[in-house]
């Protein structure tokens, strides 16, 4: 044990690892009640950013562990959404007349089986856009993601006809609302004079989501598949010619990073009670592409940091363009006002963090301590 190091083996004035994240994670619990004091629009902003973590920390698999540069994520998070869609609300017993005398009732499927055949039918459409774009890499392969993102999109457009599958640019409605152990979170919860919003029970069940993809993640990434993800992205050649199966690494990985997003579609579906194809859009792909970047690519906690801040500023920021839009007389408009200061902040942090806002340690630093 050196001078620097306590008795239980830590920096002094540093808390262990497990301890700190407990203590995070007691904080982020306890956040929604604090700001439904405010006002639910608070929670529902904490509701929203926590499902871009969920999003952001998919796509770091494939673009931060893997390399491989996907423009087109949010297809998965489409698929998700309309899965639950179709199997929670009553359009496909309307669409399907022989479906209807099957289920009379609807099929109002349960968030436990949503969850896992989301994740499932995520991860097969992943290995779909994964299987032709093996040999593809960089640029290319970004054009080719993008083009999946924007079919999909185009398809939930289109698919109201000759067979009302999706509904169209109408989208669907009457989503069921999430229920966990018979209680339905689009009902606010009272206890004895205390209550509960509906929103904060919400942002409980996408923090239990984080946090479960979080350890999923950080497991991944120190496995031997993780390690072998990592060598594709440094080195592709080299990682061949150590041994690695580059092709089923990649399969691997756009699977896994697209389970994620389909997970994330079931809880926003089931949250708004309402989606549409105007939700899958690609500047939602690269907001989410730009979380992970500007966080810190391939580096856990920059990821959420990053996704947090870019969810959460837009929203914040109205309060910063509405007086911005005084000052002017009222000639510029307050959204484009808003989008203008969102670019302007994200190019000063490229600017001045070029890593990311939390990068990950370099190994020559980890070296030169030691």
């Amino acid at each position: 044990m050196t001078s620097a190091e306590s008795p239980t083996g830590h920096p002094p004035g540093r808390l262990p690892g497990w301890l700190a994240w407990t203590l995070a994670l007691a904080a982020a619990a306890l956040l929604p009640l604090v700001l439904q004091q405010f006002g639910n629009a608070w929670v529902r902003i904490a509701d929203m950013a926590l499902l871009y973590v969920l999003l952001a920390i998919g796509l770091n698999i494939i673009v931060g562990y893997a390399g491989l540069l996907d423009l087109g994520y949010v297809a998965f998070f489409a698929v998700g959404a309309y899965l639950f869609a179709l199997l929670a609300s009553p359009h496909l017993t309307e669409s399907f007349p022989a479906l209807a005398s099957v289920f009379p009732g609807g099929l109002h499927i349960t968030i436990w089986v949503a969850l896992p055949l989301a994740a499932g039918v995520a991860a097969l459409f992943g290995i779909l856009l994964g299987a032709p774009t093996l040999k593809l890499r960089g640029d290319y392969l970004a054009i080719v993601t993008l083009g999946f993102g924007e079919i999909i999109r185009v398809f939930l457009n289109n698919l109201d006809h000759p067979i009302n599958l999706t509904n169209g640019p109408r989208g669907i409605g009457q989503i069921d609302a999430i229920e966990m152990f018979g209680w339905k979170l689009s009902r606010r919860l009272e206890i004895g004079d205390f209550e509960i919003a509906s929103v904060t029970l919400i942002y409980w069940l996408l923090l239990a989501l984080v946090v479960l993809a979080i350890i999923v993640s950080h497991r991944l990434a120190h496995s031997r598949i993780g390690r072998a993800w990592m060598a594709i992205r440094e080195d592709e050649i080299a990682a061949k010619a150590m041994g690695i199966n580059t092709r089923n690494m990649k399969l691997l990985a756009f699977a896994a990073g697209a389970s994620f997003g389909g997970v994330s579609g079931v809880v926003f579906a089931g949250f708004q009670g309402f989606i549409s194809p105007e939700s899958f859009s690609l500047m939602e792909s690269i907001m989410i592409v730009a979380m992970v970047v500007l966080g810190g690519l391939g580096h856990l906690p920059g990821v959420v940091l990053g996704a947090v801040l870019l969810a959460a500023l837009p929203e914040v920021l109205r309060y910063v363009a509405g007086p911005l839009q005084e000052l002017t007389g009222g000639r510029l408009d307050a959204a484009i006002l808003r989008q203008m200061l969102i670019a302007l902040a994200m190019i000063i942090v490229m600017l001045l963090r070029p890593r990311g806002l939390w990068p990950s340690p370099e190994h020559g630093n980890k070296v030169a301590r030691g």
